[in-house]
């Protein structure tokens, strides 16, 4: 039987991709090809006739070049790990994935200039361990670290618990390196923190989700260690006093709140039900708590004594209601795994409906009673799962709906639980993705919240760098 032309064409693009990434390097057996075809949630599931797993930033850019002359879509994918199904292909199987975990090299690190630079396959906790070798820091912090990869926390501008004090991935980088939709490569691996030579070109990939370019290499930012720590978990009657007390820790300690988490009494019930080895870590239950974290260089400073003493005016005043300090690591990590395995228990309760949202920290305990009422409204007997990094304004205000179960089809494509929940946060000037990206989960809410302007802007400027769309299509922006 002869060979269709279609079938043909592919045979030989893959062949061409073979010759430049060799055979460890391309992967078509349709058993090998099944973890990089789907997102690790389930959610969503594409179809590739190879992924290319380059070694080189030439190599990438010779495999975009085939695909620009063949007119071949590229899904970028790193860890696989994002929330929005961005490096999943498409269902139509017409794009190859390129998998850049073989380029996992620290290229250097200079301790002097506090930076880091690494290829985009590096995971994030292997960064954030050359790091502490050398002394310093790397703050991104997140719960898939240890299989996430750089070049995917770039291309989503990732968050994490630490965006309070250090910013986000978009703050933490200086520089990067990028193959563009036509295969040349721009190295931008400057690890300058002053650059007024126009317009800042690496802050247009930041965030892209791959629908710009392929980002191979970045220039980071590095840190002090923090030799002091300390990490509290305090009971607060409701948001709004979390706030205040935000603010009186600020007051107090400065800028060395590194985190400052809010949490939920439905989320400590979800994680002593679902969790082993989990239990109250005050002696009685609250409505809310916040779970803080400081941290400065000096193993000697006053940190310690000045929490302590603005938590003490956080008492008189009635802001806090009971807190427990971290007295050891075991300690510490008992308190931040109630906070980490908060979306585990969620999956194990059911199907939830997710909402990474940022609201300014100011308006948050009107957003949450707002939208508390518009779910109870219109879904009766909603139960809101809500935390997140308050100091930042980055809630995950979640909700498990009666009658809804991950099940039934219907219910989890269903969108009327996500506009009732940001319908409110666009009344708030708030975002309906403050850390996750769009990918193809959130393209419809784009086009609801995002202005058309914004929206045109964005389409111009994929125009600009893309203009035969084989980045990452059917990502980011609307239909």
């Amino acid at each position: 039987m002869a060979r269709s032309a279609g079938s043909a064409a592919t045979a030989s693009l893959l062949e061409r991709i073979g010759s430049i990434v060799g055979p460890q390097g391309l992967v078509t057996d349709p058993h090998d090809l099944e973890p990089y075809l789907g997102d690790w949630r389930g959610f969503y599931r594409g179809a590739a006739p190879g992924v290319v797993r380059p070694t080189t930033t030439e190599q990438v850019a010779a495999v975009v070049k085939v695909c620009a002359d063949t007119g071949t879509a590229i899904v970028p994918q790193g860890g696989n790990t994002g929330m929005s199904g961005a490096a999943t292909p498409p269902a139509a199987g017409g794009a190859i994935v390129l998998q850049l975990g073989r380029m996992n090299r620290i290229l250097g690190l200079d301790a002097l200039n506090n930076t880091i630079t690494v290829e985009a396959g590096c995971i994030l906790a292997n960064i954030q361990q050359a790091a502490r070798d050398a002394g310093r820091l790397f703050p991104l912090s997140l719960g898939a670290e240890g299989s996430c990869q750089i070049g995917g926390n770039l291309a989503t501008n990732a968050g994490g618990i630490n965006v309070l004090r250090y910013g986000n991935a978009r703050d933490l980088t200086l520089g990067l390196q990028v193959v563009l939709p036509d295969g040349r490569v721009w190295d931008g691996l400057r690890g300058l923190r002053k650059d007024n030579t126009g317009y800042d070109l690496k802050q247009v990939f930041i965030g892209s989700e791959g629908t710009l370019g392929i980002i191979t290499a970045a220039v980071l930012k590095l840190f002090p260690v923090p030799r002091t720590t300390v990490t509290a978990l305090i009971a607060v009657a409701a948001p709004a006093a979390a706030v205040e007390l935000l603010a009186l820790l600020r007051d107090e300690c400065g800028d060395r709140i590194s985190a400052f988490e809010i949490i939920s009494r439905r989320c400590v019930e979800l994680v002593l039900a679902h969790i082993p080895g989990t239990r109250e870590l005050l002696a009685r239950a609250h409505p809310w708590y916040v779970l803080a974290e400081l941290a400065e260089a000096s193993a000697d400073g006053p940190l310690r004594g000045e929490f302590e003493h603005g938590l003490g005016r956080a008492v008189e005043r009635g802001l806090a209601l009971d807190a427990v300090i971290a007295e050891s690591g075991a300690q510490r990590e008992a308190l931040w795994r109630i906070r980490e395995s908060i979306p585990e228990a969620s999956r194990t309760e059911g199907l939830l409906y997710r909402h990474d949202i940022s609201i300014p920290v100011s308006r948050i305990p009107e957003f949450i009673a707002e939208a508390g009422v518009a779910l109870e409204r219109a879904f009766p007997g909603a139960r809101v799962i809500c935390f997140g990094h308050l100091g930042d304004g980055n809630l995950h205000y979640n909700c498990f709906v009666p009658g809804r179960n991950r099940g039934d089809a219907a219910a989890l494509a269903a969108t009327d639980v996500n506009r009732a929940v940001l319908d409110v946060v666009q009344r708030f000037a708030g975002s309906f993705s403050a850390e996750h990206g769009i990918g193809q989960a959130k393209r419809a809410e784009l086009a609801r919240y995002k202005g058309a302007l914004e929206i045109e802007m964005m389409r111009k400027l994929k125009r600009a760098f893309d203009p035969r769309n084989i980045m990452n299509p059917g990502k980011v922006l609307p239909d």
